[in-house]
């Protein structure tokens, strides 16, 4: 069973972090230059809150287009479902379903050690499933003859 600590695995160590303090409008560069969808807020070293597109557009939707002075604290959501090393990609998938999440921090305990994002997760599904394809393929491939049928064929 695919484990979200492979998924981390695959994905790399790269992760974006940002202040709670930080103004919506760095926010807002930083996931553009980057070309991300979610960045991980951090304060005193502890993971404190998710900021995603989906807020931002809210926020703009709410004030006219325009973020203003406001940080990232004031519109960032403050308690994002988690998930463990040792998570299974089919409970991930659940949550993000559930919780119509696009973006899961990994914790191991207080320490965070990724984001599993739904690309992530379409993408190790699909490499999973190639791969149990192809050695289904290969067992067939290399299917063990029958003995009865091997003898009846040889006879004359």
């Amino acid at each position: 069973m695919l484990k979200v600590s492979e998924i981390l695995r695959v994905k790399g160590d790269t992760l974006f972090t940002a202040s709670p303090d930080a103004p919506i409008q760095r926010a807002l560069e930083t996931m553009s230059e980057h070309d991300i969808g979610s960045l991980v807020i951090m304060e005193h070293g502890e993971l404190v809150g998710m900021l995603t597109f989906r807020e931002i557009i809210r926020h703009l939707h709410d004030h006219g287009g325009s973020v203003g002075n406001n940080t990232i604290r004031s519109i960032m959501d403050d308690a994002p479902v988690s998930v463990s090393p040792n998570t299974s990609a089919y409970e991930v998938q659940r949550l993000m379903l559930e919780k119509h999440a696009r973006y899961i921090p990994v914790m191991d305990g207080p320490t965070l050690l990724g984001v599993i994002s739904f690309y992530d997760m379409a993408k190790a599904l699909v490499a999973a499933q190639q791969f149990e394809n192809s050695m289904l393929k290969a067992y067939i491939r290399d299917w063990p003859a029958d003995n009865e049928e091997s003898s009846a064929s040889a006879a004359p």
